[in-house]
Parts: C-alpha cells; sequence; structure tokens
C-alpha cells in the first residue's frame, strides 16, 4: 500500500453562473487595479490522503467517496481528481 494525496477541485461547469467570481472581479474594476483581468472563477478543492494499491484505485475510491457523499452537484459541477505521491 503506498499513500497518495488526492486533490479533489470542483468548480462550475461553462455557462452556470459563478456569483463569487462575479463579486472578486467587480471589486478589482472598482478600485481600478488589475485592469488586465478580465475574468475570474472560483472553486472549492478538498485534500484528501488515502493509501491504496496504486494511484488509479486512490483516484476511484476518492470519486466514490465524494459521489456517496453528494459532495457536489453533477448537474452544474465539474469534478477534477488528481491524484499524487505524498
Amino acid at each position: 500500500m503506498s499513500v497518495f494525496d488526492v486533490h479533489v477541485t470542483i468548480e462550475n461547469k461553462p455557462g452556470i453562473s459563478d456569483p463569487e467570481g462575479d463579486t472578486i472581479l467587480n471589486d478589482l474594476v472598482l478600485k481600478g487595479t488589475h485592469k488586465t483581468v478580465s475574468k475570474i472563477k472560483t472553486a472549492k478543492m478538498l485534500k484528501f490522503t488515502i493509501k491504496e494499491k496504486d494511484k488509479k484505485t486512490a483516484q476511484s475510491k476518492v470519486q466514490e467517496i465524494c459521489d456517496e457523499l453528494r459532495i457536489y452537484n453533477p448537474m452544474v459541477s465539474k469534478v477534477t481528481i488528481d491524484v499524487f505521491n505524498a
């Protein structure tokens, strides 16, 4: 068994509004700073540490956990799972 760090990033799918990102962008525009920034998208990240036999199994197990606990809404969210050696 190996130990893996698994990062789960949950963000809105394209076309779904992101009020938090829009608010941050509007604050930058109102302050008149960072005029080169044209869009900000927010995301949530969960970090797992898990013991499994390989990266593929670690990724599958974390996907299963996320689905079981309904951590995200598959209708509006895009989920990315990245696995790293700990």
